[in-house]
């Protein structure tokens, strides 16, 4: 190739990037052409700091009396190909797909082929049976006691995001292996993924169709939801969708995605304007049998032991702000969070999807809400606040190496088919599991921790080290026992 043909073909590269480029920034353009006036400037305010071409976003839509009156993408959907955030991009919802499997157990209730008050093990039958049943109810309104998978597969080494995946059949058998409930069924109302896995479980069993099938059947299609599914296959191709990402301490990102098959707790992807059709379905229902009774069934709140009525309806959070009630929901998984906010009565919806790990999606959505809402709030428009227990962190003290190797050796878990082994490194009690190792705090003798967990060394009577009993928040009581040598 001569000098000439050399230049003519660089000049028709060029030409093609450019026109390719000019091609890519139209059809974001052509994809967001929503009116814009005074109260969209300033929702445009509040996104301004992700609005570059370097940086990971979000998608805002706001709905009003069935339409949408705002929506409008901010920043890159996908770092790697600079592809810009639409209204129009699918991206995962993370913990507001609980209302769409709360929708598929009680389309089945209403054709009659479940209860609401049916024993789990009547699906699962390998289920423990505890003390007590635990229903299909209770693993709806987080009632259940059922220990916290993610919290679990984290304890196996398996976290959520990592490299290690695990399948539906595998966490089943998880969860049947737990001995222990963290509190009576219905005692209690404490969030549960572990409750929405296992209602996508019972969707499959009773139903005769994967969950992802049967939600495209009876919810998906039905709304004419054409970008929104249960991504229950990790190798399946999602033109233009949102990639997660997380913030790296040195600056810059670094991808953050799941290559899961579970569902149910999580895995729809979907996108702001297709989520219209769902949001309006809750004033016209078109699923089911096309009555508001399946309606009035998604928003019935939960009920303890007590007779206390709890927020938590199937998916859905019934609460106030402003004075208005409000119908709402959060998500994330891995690099990626999400936003659902509902006024039925001002029929006046916000949601926000963004792929970014640390994006604040409540607190923007409930600043749009503000803006739109302010002159029908009959109070102060404050967040509900988690009620949170506080928790007492105890002193660290220091053991002496010849102390700390008392507590060394291998310890197992039959509950997670894992064991943990502990060695002593450095002055410091060193627990290891797979390629990670974590330094144990000394709180006093037989008494460690790391992060929020806690684990207590048990004895015999001889007062020879038998194992530990290990608290992780929404794992209690998981107990290990010592191999012997």
């Amino acid at each position: 190739m001569d000098s000439k043909q050399k230049l003519f073909a660089g000049l028709v590269f060029c030409l093609s990037l450019a026109l390719g480029f000019g091609v890519t920034t139209q059809t974001a353009v052509a994809n967001q052409a929503y009116t814009h006036n005074a109260l969209t400037d300033k929702v445009d305010e509040l996104f301004k700091q992700w609005d570059k071409n370097d940086s990971p976003g979000a998608a805002v839509g706001i709905f009003k009396d069935g339409r949408i009156i705002y929506a409008r993408g901010y920043g890159i959907a996908n770092l790697e190909y600079a592809l810009p955030w639409t209204p129009q991009t699918p991206s995962r919802i993370g913990s507001i797909s609980k209302q769409f499997i709360g929708m598929c157990i009680a389309i089945l209730a209403e054709q009659g082929k479940l209860s609401l008050d049916d024993n789990i093990r009547k699906y699962i039958p390998d289920w423990p049976e505890y003390n007590g049943p635990i229903t299909l109810r209770h693993l709806m309104h987080h009632t259940s006691g059922v220990r916290e998978y993610l919290t679990l597969v984290e304890l196996m080494g398996k976290a959520e995001g990592s490299g290690y995946v695990y399948t539906p059949r595998e966490l089943v058998r998880t969860l049947s292996r737990q001995k222990e409930l963290n509190f009576k069924p219905g005692d209690e109302n404490s969030y549960s993924n572990s409750g929405y896995f296992l209602l996508s479980e019972v969707v499959n069993r009773v139903s005769g169709l994967e969950t992802s099938a049967f939600a495209k059947k009876y919810i998906f299609d039905p709304l004419g939801m054409n970008d929104t599914h249960f991504h229950d296959n990790p190798d399946l191709i999602v033109k233009n969708r949102a990639y997660g990402y997380s913030p790296k301490k040195e600056g810059g990102y670094r991808l953050d995605i799941l290559r899961l098959k579970v569902i149910g707790d999580l895995g729809v992807i979907t996108t702001v304007e297709d989520f219209l059709k769902w949001d309006q379905n809750f004033y016209e229902n078109k699923l089911g049998d096309g009555t508001q009774n399946l309606i009035n069934m998604m928003k019935t709140r939960g009920k303890l032991n007590s007779g206390e009525v709890i927020p938590y309806a199937f998916g859905l959070n019934i609460s106030h702000y402003g004075g208005l009630k409000i119908v709402s929901h959060g998500g994330s998984a891995v690099g990626y969070v999400a936003q659902y906010m509902q006024f039925p009565e001002q029929r006046f919806s916000v949601v926000i999807l963004s792929n970014l790990s640390n994006f604040s999606t409540g607190r923007i959505a409930r600043k749009i809400a503000d803006l739109y809402l302010a002159d029908q709030f009959t109070e102060s428009p404050t967040p509900r606040q988690r009620q949170r227990p506080r928790e007492e962190r105890p002193k660290p003290v220091k053991l002496s190496s010849s102390r700390l190797k008392k507590y060394v050796g291998n310890y197992y878990s039959d509950e997670l088919n894992i064991t943990y082994t502990l060695d002593v490194e450095s002055n410091n009690l060193v627990l290891k599991l797979r390629e990670t190792s974590s330094i144990l705090t000394a709180y006093s003798t037989d008494n460690f921790g790391w992060g929020r967990r806690r684990l207590e060394f048990k004895r015999d009577r001889e007062k020879r080290i038998t194992g530990f009993i290990l608290q992780a928040g929404r794992v209690k009581n998981l107990k290990f026992r010592k191999i012997k040598k």
